[in-house]
C-alpha cells in the first residue's frame, strides 16, 4: 500500500508529515517521500512556506526531481531553477516527456534552455520547441505533441502489430487517430474497434466523427467546451486541420482546473500566481492594484452619501440604517454576478436567451427585494418608531436589490463584449453600482420624503 493510501484525506497526510518534521526524523523522512506519487508530492511542497519547502526537497528522490517540478506551480518551480546550473537542469529533464520538459523550461533563462535544447533527443527537442512556439493561453501550449495515429488504407492488424513493435499506447490513450498522408485529421479509430472487428478489415471502415480544438484556441473557451461535451481525449488540429497533439484525460483536466482557478482569483482580485504560501511581500503587491481600485471606487460612493450631508446631520437612523441598504444590494448582485459568470463560463450565454435571464433575473430581485424589505421595515418601525424611516429603508431596499440582479447581468455581459475577463473587475464594479444606487435610493427618498 502507498503511504498516500494510509490517510483518507491530504489533510491527514500533512499532519502525519508535520510531525515527521518536528522530530525531524531524516529516515522516516526519505521513506514518506519515496511512498508518494509524483503529483501527491507537488501538491504536499505546496501547502509549506518556502523555507520548509527548501528542507523537503533534500528528501525528494532524484528520479523524480524531474516530474514534481512539472507538477508544481510555476513560482516554486522557478525558485528552485534559479539555483542550477545548465548542467544540473539537462539531468533533471532526462526521461522527461516533451510536455514535462517544456514546463520545466518554461521558468529558465534562455542560456539554459539553449543548453538543454542541445542535450535533448531530436524528436523531443523539436516537440517542446514547438510547445514552446504557442502562447501560454491557447490550447497548444496544454496538449501532448506526441500522437497515437496511423494511415488511412491499413489493416486493423497491422494497426496492432504496429502499435506493439513501437509500444505507443499507454494508459492515457484512449482512441487512435487516422490521418492522410500529408497528417491530416480523417477521423478516429477505437481500441474496442481494433480488437473486436474483423483483422482483415481497414480502419477506413471504421473511422469515427470526431471533436477537434483548434490549436490557437484560448484555453477559457476550450475549457468550456470540454465541460459541456464531458470530453476526455480530443485531438488538436492547426488551421488547415493537420494534426498536431492530442489532450488527454489529464490534460482536460489541467485546462478546467487551471480555468475554474483563475476564475476564482480574478473575482477576488487576485494575481494569476499567487498561492497560499506565496511570500508576503509578492502577494502584498499582487493584491494592493485591486485594493487601490478599490479605494477609488468607495470615494466615488463616500461623495453620493456627502451630497446628503444636511438630510443625515437631522436623522442619525439614517446613518446607522444606510449600510444594511448597500449590503443587501451587494449580496444580491453577488448572487446573480457568479450564476451569470458560470453561464459565460460554459458558454450558455448567447443570443435571444440573454433577455429571458434579464427578465428572471429583474423578477427574482423584486421578489426577495419585497421580502426582505418587509422584513427590514418591520425591524426599523420596532428599532425607531418612525414609520416615514420604516418607509424609507423599505422602499430603498426593495429598489436596490431589484436594480443589483439587473447589475449582476449587465456587468459581466458587457464588460465580455468589451473583451474584459467578468471575474477579473465584475466584483469590483457591480459593488461600486449597488453601494451608489443603494445610498442614492435611500438618501434620496428619506430627502424627499422625510425633510
Amino acid at each position: 500500500m502507498r503511504d498516500d493510501e494510509k490517510y483518507t484525506n491530504n489533510e491527514e497526510l500533512l499532519l502525519h508529515l508535520q510531525k515527521l518534521l518536528d522530530i525531524p526524523e531524516t529516515a522516516a523522512l526519505h521513506e514518506f517521500f519515496t511512498e508518494l506519487d509524483t503529483l501527491d508530492i507537488a501538491r504536499t511542497l505546496e501547502s509549506f512556506p518556502a523555507k520548509t519547502r527548501d528542507f523537503l526537497w533534500e528528501f525528494i528522490p532524484d528520479e523524480v526531481i524531474g516530474e514534481v517540478l512539472a507538477e508544481v506551480d510555476e513560482d516554486i518551480r522557478a525558485d528552485y531553477i534559479e539555483d542550477l546550473s545548465a548542467s544540473d537542469v539537462e539531468q533533471i529533464v532526462k526521461g522527461l516527456d516533451a510536455q514535462e520538459v517544456a514546463e520545466v523550461l518554461d521558468v529558465a533563462d534562455e542560456s539554459i534552455k539553449t543548453s538543454v535544447y542541445a542535450s535533448l533527443d531530436q524528436e523531443i527537442r523539436a516537440q517542446v520547441e514547438n510547445l514552446h512556439a504557442y502562447e501560454d493561453d491557447v490550447v497548444g501550449r496544454y496538449m501532448d505533441p506526441e500522437t497515437v495515429n496511423v494511415k488511412q488504407g491499413v489493416s486493423l492488424e497491422a494497426v496492432q502489430r504496429y502499435i506493439r513493435i513501437h509500444h505507443l499506447l499507454d494508459d492515457e490513450s484512449q482512441q487512435i487517430m487516422i490521418t492522410d498522408k500529408d497528417k491530416r485529421l480523417l477521423g478516429t479509430l477505437t481500441l474496442i474497434d481494433l480488437i473486436k472487428q474483423p483483422q482483415d478489415a481497414v480502419v477506413d471502415d471504421y473511422i469515427n466523427d470526431f471533436f477537434t480544438l483548434n490549436d490557437q484556441m484560448k484555453v477559457s473557451d476550450a475549457a468550456a467546451l470540454l465541460r459541456s461535451k464531458e470530453l476526455h481525449f480530443v485531438p488538436v488540429c492547426d488551421s488547415d486541420g493537420l494534426l498536431v497533439g492530442q489532450l488527454n484525460a489529464a490534460d482536460v483536466l489541467e485546462i478546467t482546473q487551471d480555468d475554474a482557478d483563475l476564475t476564482l482569483k480574478h473575482m477576488s482580485g487576485v494575481s494569476d500566481e499567487e498561492e497560499v504560501f506565496t511570500p508576503i511581500m509578492r502577494s502584498a503587491k499582487s493584491r494592493g492594484i485591486w485594493l487601490g481600485i478599490n479605494l477609488l471606487t468607495a470615494f466615488l460612493a463616500a461623495f453620493v452619501i456627502g451630497q446628503f450631508e444636511a438630510v443625515l446631520e437631522q436623522i442619525v437612523a439614517l446613518a446607522i440604517l444606510m449600510p444594511v441598504v448597500a449590503s443587501m444590494g451587494g449580496i444580491a448582485g453577488s448572487q446573480t454576478l457568479t450564476v451569470v459568470i458560470r453561464g459565460l463560463a460554459l458558454g450558455q450565454l448567447a443570443g435571444n436567451n440573454k433577455r429571458w435571464l434579464y427578465n428572471k433575473e429583474l423578477w427574482v430581485g423584486m421578489c426577495n427585494g419585497l421580502v426582505w424589505a418587509l422584513v427590514v421595515g418591520l425591524i426599523a418601525y420596532v428599532w425607531f418608531s418612525d414609520p416615514l424611516i420604516t418607509l424609507v429603508i423599505t422602499l430603498a431596499i426593495f429598489i436596490n436589490m431589484s436594480l443589483a440582479n439587473i447589475a449582476g447581468v449587465l456587468v459581466p455581459l458587457v464588460l465580455k463584449r468589451l473583451q474584459i475577463d467578468p471575474a477579473l473587475s465584475g466584483a469590483v464594479i457591480l459593488t461600486t453600482v449597488t453601494d451608489v444606487v443603494g445610498f442614492l435610493s435611500f438618501l434620496g427618498l428619506a430627502t424627499l420624503i422625510i425633510l
